[in-house]
């Protein structure tokens, strides 16, 4: 039984492989000396003014929640579109209710001000 995973070995064997000596190469070709230009801040263009442990908005945190929540939504209508015919009306009818819950804890949302940005 162990055999059938040799050919996955062998990938996993290359692909390491390769990763290494592209790795090593860039190493070797690339020049590692780096101006002040690039080792500066360059996310928002300018040095840190704060700590970075300072606190956040709520809102913050509330939008991500709902990235994961409706993230999640669409993570589980894939394999319910693909299966669809073999569930038949039940799992149509379950779905159907998940996505109403969804939406309603949307439109929840959305009349609190939840989604509103100042």
């Amino acid at each position: 039984m162990l055999e059938a995973y040799f050919p996955i070995l062998i990938f996993l064997g290359i692909a390491i492989g390769l990763a290494c000596i592209i790795m090593i190469s860039t190493l070797i070709v690339a020049r590692q000396h780096p101006d002040s230009a690039k080792l500066s801040a360059y996310e928002c263009g300018f040095e840190a003014f704060e700590d970075a442990r300072g606190r956040f908005d709520v809102r913050f945190y509330l939008v991500a929640i709902l990235f994961i929540i409706f993230d999640l939504e669409i993570a589980f209508l894939f394999p319910w579109a693909v299966s669809l015919g073999e569930i038949g009306l039940y799992g149509w009818l379950s779905m159907m209710l998940f996505l109403g819950i969804l939406t309603v804890g949307f439109i929840y949302e959305w009349k609190k001000g939840a989604l509103e940005w100042e």
